[in-house]
């Protein structure tokens, strides 16, 4: 017999809010996690009992994010004048959360499910649609990215 739902929010609702912070950051998770636990709600009574409910609210989430990103990526940002020639993103010291949003995605998303979520990387690969080796592989290369871009001062 399935859990009820509430049970399901109470038990893997703080690690889907760190995923969803790992791709979004802190200040867009919230939305993230509720539109992720509509989708579930929706979808959790065709869900089969032996299912694992962490990987599969981990994935909703993950599309969830990406949803967001990409419609934020479509917004029109307003400026008071606009620059003669592109300004160079430069990453602020100090922002951890810069640094996570300025990873490639695979990268940025590996080390979400990996650490935030402490998902295993079988099912990361399984995420992502890749191999164990490369889900790994890009978690250790987004670990070394935030490791030379930040400093011990900067993550206290």
């Amino acid at each position: 017999m399935k859990a009820p739902f509430a049970r399901i929010v109470d038990e893997h609702g703080a690690t889907v809010l760190r995923v969803c912070r790992a791709i979004l950051g802190p200040h867009d998770a919230e939305d993230a996690w509720s539109e992720t636990f509509l989708s579930a709600l929706r979808a959790y009574p065709e869900l089969p009992e032996s299912a694992n409910v962490e990987a599969w609210l981990v994935t909703i989430a993950h599309r969830r994010a990406i949803d967001q990103v990409r419609a934020a990526q479509r917004r029109a940002v307003p400026v008071d004048a606009v620059p003669e020639r592109p300004v160079a993103s430069a990453l602020p010291d100090g922002d951890l959360w810069l640094a996570v949003a300025a990873l490639p995605d695979k990268q940025r998303q590996a080390l979400a499910y990996r650490y935030a979520a402490d998902l295993p990387y079988a099912e990361i690969a399984e995420i992502l649609g890749g191999t164990v080796e490369a889900a790994r592989r890009a978690a250790a290369d987004g670990l070394k990215t935030l490791r030379t871009r930040t400093t011990r001062e900067d993550l206290a």
